[in-house]
């Protein structure tokens, strides 16, 4: 009987990233240039990225070493517990055996800090002075304004207006680790003076963010550029979820038949699925890869794969992925790390080849089983994880009508500790489920960028 709690040793850290190019059937396509529409190339990336993400971009090896300034941080909360749900499964009055990989523990409250540190330590060798980065739900804000204060570099954070507003703690926690925060659109930047022209009241969304942060970084000489999630450097990083969870799985005597993660840009899914879809891949294991994603943002559900811009003003390079068309506009949700209209390459190859499946689910719902998952388990999950948490719940329950067993395994990628205001909102029946008319998404994908 697996123990309620399944613990690595500090000697147990890995001390290597996995990188799942290496083992892929098929890649996706190159990124292109936003003006040239050739491939992106390393040169064209080193105004806003340090060589040393560059070359992880774009490597094909399938180890990469952890620095060993970064496991000293990284040591501060890792390895993290991995918990099996058993009061869970007792409220559900399930067959099936749920496990949960718990990234609430970090300091930052996420998985984000699992790449915010790598990122923070290579732009620091590289005699960078500040970061620039965006941020939805403030989980990616707050982990970087960390890393950064580790490694004494100044950081300016654009988080999206709306969670600027619903999550003003997670704001808080940048500025207290020194960064200033900026609620985006802002009259700061050209790209956001644009969007407050055509809508002095916009929402905000990350594709809006982002062009603020990369155009702060392209004109300022002493400062990079810092992506949370979508990039493939971004997804190496996260794979210590992964590697983690498998040793842990393995001293619980157990193997999951399924493996969940909620799903923005991809960067806690690749985390966490990344490194078992290695065992699909290569050791022809009979795993399931779910993405779990709001039915307000249906990114891989009901978007196309793609050449798009992976920001509205159209400065990034155009990356071939699941997306719903930059101009799209999420509804202002509570999950508001899940609101961005494109999704990472290596998760959009995987789905494209039935390598991963994806889901859609509606708030109301998601916050039903975030609240069965706390009353069972003790902990207030993040909204974006509790997307995870439903699909889990869901597959639970098809293991009980099924009445046979299922292990099931998810990704709890955050606390929703400064997140109250969300659930206060469910509590008090003021949140609401958005159906979104095809003709919307239909209008906003009828402006990708043509590419031959």
């Amino acid at each position: 009987m697996a123990d309620l709690k399944i613990l690595l040793s500090e000697k147990e850290l890995p001390d290597r990233w996995y990188n799942v190019q290496a083992d892929m059937p098929n890649l996706p396509k190159p990124p292109l240039h936003p003006v040239t529409r050739e491939p992106v190339g390393p040169q064209d990336l080193a105004p806003i990225f340090p060589t040393d993400l560059i070359l992880q971009e774009v490597s094909r090896e399938r180890w990469i070493d952890i620095p060993d300034e970064v496991r000293d941080i990284y040591r501060l909360w890792r390895p993290s517990p991995l918990h099996r749900a058993r009061r869970l499964e007792k409220a559900l009055d399930t067959p099936a055996r749920i496990y949960y990989k718990y990234e609430g523990v970090s300091p930052a409250g996420s998985h984000k800090l699992n790449t915010a540190v790598p990122q923070a330590y290579y732009n620091k060798k590289a005699g960078v002075r500040r970061l620039a980065t965006e941020t939805g739900a403030g989980q990616w804000g707050a982990a970087l304004a960390q890393a950064c204060s580790f490694f004494g570099l100044d950081c300016t954070v654009y988080m999206v207006k709306v969670s600027y507003h619903q999550k003003p703690y997670r704001r808080s926690v940048m500025q207290i680790f020194g960064s200033e925060v900026f609620a985006s659109p802002t009259d700061r930047t050209a790209s956001g003076r644009a969007v407050l022209a055509g809508n002095p009241d916009s929402p905000g969304s990350l594709g809006i963010a982002i062009s603020e942060a990369v155009e702060d970084a392209a004109t300022h000489a002493d400062t990079n550029y810092a992506l949370g999630s979508v990039l493939n450097h971004v997804l190496i990083h996260q794979s210590v979820i992964g590697l983690e969870a498998k040793k842990q799985m393995e001293k619980a005597g157990d193997y999951p038949d399924v493996v969940i993660a909620c799903c923005g840009g991809g960067s806690n899914l690749g985390g966490i699925a990344m490194p078992f879809a290695h065992d699909r891949l290569v050791e022809d294991r009979k795993i399931r890869l779910v993405a779990a994603e709001p039915s307000a943002c249906p990114t891989l559900t009901r978007g196309l794969c793609a050449y798009d811009f992976g920001d509205v003003a159209g400065l990034t390079p155009l990356l071939w992925m699941y997306t719903l068309g930059k101009d799209f506009m999420p509804p202002g949700i509570h999950a508001g790390g899940l609101r961005y209209h494109g999704d990472s390459p290596l998760v959009s190859r995987m789905v494209a080849d039935g390598i991963m499946e994806a889901r859609a689910y509606g708030q109301t719902d998601v916050f039903e089983s975030a609240v069965v998952f706390a009353r069972s388990e003790g902990v207030i999950p993040a909204p974006e994880a509790a997307h995870a948490i439903h699909c889990a719940v869901e597959e639970a329950l098809a293991a009980r009508e099924a009445g046979t067993p299922r292990v099931i395994l998810f990704n709890l990628s955050g606390h929703g500790l400064l997140d109250l205001a969300s659930y206060d909102a469910f509590l008090g029946g003021r949140l609401e489920d958005y159906a979104l008319p095809e003709e919307q998404l239909g209008e906003a994908m009828a402006k990708l960028p043509a590419v031959e």
